[in-house]
């Protein structure tokens, strides 16, 4: 075989290059939800104005090193020489490389820690979210405060945690589980939520929309279908939206589809979910009780499930890509709207013909094909019979269609 020529070698290594250089270009898109390079809150800028010229000054040395790498390869590459005489190099190159780089590091080490100090700082935090992680998604619970404009009765949620903008919201964080990461990239950096502690974190977005998040810990099967989303809300739409979480319980009317659902709802989810003003045949409330149920001891509550933008952990979109009978970008429609219309889209929920109904029947029909929950049915061993997540309930499609009916009243 002929050896490749220099230009050939020269061609591979620039094609390479290049095939590099458009993988770098593509992960630096602009249009990503949960890029840390756009900061939408005080908090994420804070990080921003430290990592840039952090990145900045470690592509120069990168540069640099590869350069100098480069030159010494094609210098002093194998030309059939005979070995050049060992030495022990040059003291004072050797000194100087070695304090030069203590002297960047000590340089970016100062606005670090400075940085660190500053977004551990929750003094000045004007309301208050407690956060729990679980396999595999997000509770959002809001306790009887002053902050927030006033809470006098707990709001409990899942999947989209609200916040008013331009308002620094202090999360309590912890885990009933394993070790989890609570990380919204354009608010704030990453927060571990870890069981048994407590873990503040300040949020803060500048104006109202939905900022995508993910959870940045492995904690099991599904860790990558573990996301969250905060929605900020102006103050009006924070105090309506507010008010909607504890709104009285509005029944379906009777002999409807809806009233069906909500026989089925109380006789297969009850267990499980939650949907506050709930009452029996008898008039009894109905409570439920997960942690007989199912092995994390909690699930979403679906009380106004349809006033959120997702299900399943936020793994899923209610809003549907288009609609029905023509309506088209559901929900590009929220999660474009620019500032000042945002908040009345988010607040008008999920209605039918938004509905994303294709995702949320495979979920009813069989959860555990939909969203890995537990590698096998022997782990149940080990769990005492509990399901780490939704268990496949059997449900026929009347069933289902009597519960989607139900669902969608829950706004």
């Amino acid at each position: 075989m002929t050896p490749p020529t220099v230009r050939t070698r020269s061609r591979r290594v620039a094609a390479v290059a290049g095939a590099g250089f458009a993988l770098l270009l593509a992960g630096c898109a602009r249009d990503a939800p949960q890029d840390t390079f756009q900061p939408a809150g005080e908090n994420a800028e804070i990080i921003d104005d430290l990592a840039v010229p952090v990145f900045a000054i470690a592509g120069l040395v990168g540069i640099i090193v590869a350069a100098v790498i480069t030159w010494v390869v094609i210098r002093y590459r194998d030309r059939g020489q005979p070995i050049p005489e060992q030495t022990h190099g040059k003291p004072i190159l050797e000194i100087g490389l070695t304090i030069l780089p203590a002297l960047i590091l000590v340089g970016v080490a100062i606005p670090t820690v400075g940085t660190l100090m500053a977004l551990n700082d929750t003094e000045d935090t004007e309301c208050i979210v407690n956060v729990t992680g679980q396999q595999w998604w997000w509770e959002f619970d809001y306790p009887v405060q002053d902050g927030c404009g006033g809470i006098e009765t707990p709001i409990v949620t899942s999947g989209q945690m609200v916040i008013p903008a331009e308002t620094n919201v202090l999360i309590r964080g912890t885990s009933r589980d394993v070790i989890h990461s609570f990380w919204i990239p354009r608010l704030n950096g990453k927060r571990d939520m870890v069981p048994g502690r407590i873990h503040t974190l300040r949020m803060q977005a500048y104006e109202p929309g939905i900022y995508a998040g993910q959870c940045a810990e492995f904690c099991g099967l599904s860790h990558a279908n573990m996301r969250m989303e905060v929605v900020s809300l102006d103050g009006g739409d924070f105090e309506t939206w507010k008010a909607n979480q504890l709104a009285e319980y509005e029944a379906p009317e009777a002999d409807s589809l809806a009233a069906e659902g909500e026989t089925s709802f109380i006789a297969n989810c009850s267990r499980c979910h939650q949907v506050d003003g709930l009452l029996d045949a008898d008039g009894n409330p109905v409570v439920s009780r997960p942690d007989q149920q199912v092995y994390p001891g909690a699930a979403p509550n679906l009380t106004n499930l349809m006033t959120r933008n997702t299900f399943a952990g936020a793994s899923w979109d209610l809003l549907s890509e288009s609609g029905r009978e023509g309506v088209v970008g559901c929900r590009e429609r929220v999660w474009e709207a620019e500032p000042e219309d945002f908040g009345e889209l988010y607040l008008q929920g999920v209605s039918e013909d938004c509905l994303n109904e294709v995702d949320l029947r495979e979920w009813l029909r069989n959860a555990p094909a939909k969203k890995p929950m537990y590698a096998d049915p022997e782990q149940l061993e080990q769990t005492d019979g509990l399901y780490r997540g939704m268990p496949y309930l059997a449900l026929s499609e009347d069933q289902i269609d009597q519960l989607i009916a139900y669902l969608l009243e829950r706004k």
